[in-house]
C-alpha cells in the first residue's frame, strides 16, 4: 500500500467513512459494471487481475434525496448512504423504510458485482429493473444492507 493510500485510509477512518480498497490500476475501473449471473474460472482470473485500484467509499449523507417516476414519489429521505466507487457515478442508497416498496414488483433479474455481492431488482409496470439492492452484501460494504438504489434521483 502506498503512503498516499495509507493517508487516505486514515483520513477516511477519522471521518467515519467506510473504505474498501481492492488493489491498484485505474484502467480496470469498470470491472464492477461487468455484471454476470455466474462466474466462470476465466472470469475469476480476469477479475483478480482487474481488481487492483478499485475503491469503494460509503458515507452517511445529509442530502435530501427524492425519487420520482412520472408523478409518483417512489422514495424520499434525508439520510441516504452515499456510495462512491471507482469508475461509477455517485450512488445514493436509500433506507428501505423510506422507499414505497408497495409500488414496486420484485424482478427475476439478479446481477453479481465482485465487490458488493448479488443484487436483486424491482420494477414498475413501465420501468423494468428500476431499483436494486444487495440483500446480503459482502462484508466490506455491509452498510448498504436494507438500502435500495435507483438509477436516477433528485438530490438537494
Amino acid at each position: 500500500m502506498t503512503a498516499l493510500s495509507e493517508q487516505f485510509r486514515e483520513l477516511a477512518r477519522g471521518a467515519g467513512v467506510a473504505v474498501v480498497e481492492v488493489g491498484g490500476g485505474e484502467e480496470d475501473a469498470d470491472v464492477h459494471t461487468a455484471h454476470r449471473k455466474r462466474e466462470e474460472p476465466a472470469a475469476r482470473k480476469r477479475f483478480s487481475d482487474m481488481a487492483q485500484g478499485h475503491t469503494i467509499t460509503i458515507e452517511q449523507g445529509e442530502q435530501h434525496v427524492r425519487v420520482v417516476h412520472g408523478d409518483q414519489v417512489l422514495a424520499e429521505t434525508d439520510r441516504p448512504l452515499v456510495l462512491r466507487e471507482t469508475g461509477s457515478p455517485v450512488r445514493y442508497y436509500i433506507p428501505a423504510e423510506d422507499v414505497r416498496l408497495d409500488l414496486l414488483t420484485p424482478s427475476d433479474t439478479h446481477t453479481v458485482c465482485p465487490f458488493k455481492g448479488t443484487a436483486s431488482y424491482w420494477s414498475l409496470p413501465d420501468a423494468p429493473d428500476l431499483v436494486w439492492a444487495y440483500p446480503e452484501p459482502k462484508e466490506d460494504v455491509e452498510k448498504i444492507k436494507d438500502h435500495l438504489c435507483f438509477y436516477e434521483v433528485e438530490v438537494s
